[in-house]
């Protein structure tokens, strides 16, 4: 059960920049910080890919509208990612099977992820571009944060993890409405766009 709230962590940072989690993790395992990351994740064409795909995120995530988009393209991808890791690492320390520890690892990234998603659609109700900006700085950075922290204290950054968690759902319910106005907007933007395409006329 050590390895449990490593995975749980794991999940979570997954589902908000999953990219981030397999860069990290594959470095301290290289460096030798942790045993707990399987070779796997520590190989060179793996940090490398890891590495730019990274910083595709920190570039799209920050752009307003752009980053709901790239949310929409990794609904599947970060809880794939979540679930493919905690599998990883239970495979490294056998002490949980692989598909428990995958299903912890993937159910925690996509609640992470739903509840991302859902603020930026919040966020991004809003014309200023700053507070966007500011949201995935601050993700970057308690990704990074936590991560590091739960190599050498698993247990605490779970708990700290479980709590962000609980918190991001209330926040998601606060900001429901926001999001709903969000959403019509969208879909009002790609209506007009539509009747524009029909209206045009013919070369």
């Amino acid at each position: 059960m050590s390895v449990l709230p490593l995975v749980f962590t794991s999940g979570w940072a997954s589902g908000i920049n999953a990219y981030a989690v397999v860069l990290l993790l594959g470095i301290f395992g290289a460096t030798g910080l942790t045993d707990e990351v399987p070779e796997s994740l520590q190989r060179t064409d793996v940090l490398v890919v890891a590495g730019v795909l990274f910083l595709c995120e920190a570039v799209a995530d920050k752009i307003p509208l752009v980053d709901s988009v790239w949310d929409t393209v990794h609904t599947v991808i970060r809880p794939l990612s979540g679930a493919v890791i905690g599998a990883l690492l239970t495979g490294q320390s056998g002490s949980l099977s692989d598909i428990a520890a995958g299903a912890v690892g993937g159910s925690t990234a996509l609640v992470s992820h739903l509840v991302k998603a859902g603020t930026r659609m919040a966020i991004n109700s809003s014309p200023e571009p700053f507070s966007n900006v500011l949201m995935s700085i601050a993700e970057d950075l308690g990704v990074a944060g936590l991560v590091t922290f739960a190599i050498f204290h698993p247990m605490a950054a779970a708990v700290i993890a479980a709590v962000l968690l609980l918190l991001g759902l209330a926040i998601l319910i606060f900001l429901a409405h926001r999001i709903r106005r969000f959403l019509r907007r969208r879909a009002q933007r790609r209506e007009e766009k539509r009747l524009a395409e029909h209206l045009q006329p013919p070369d």
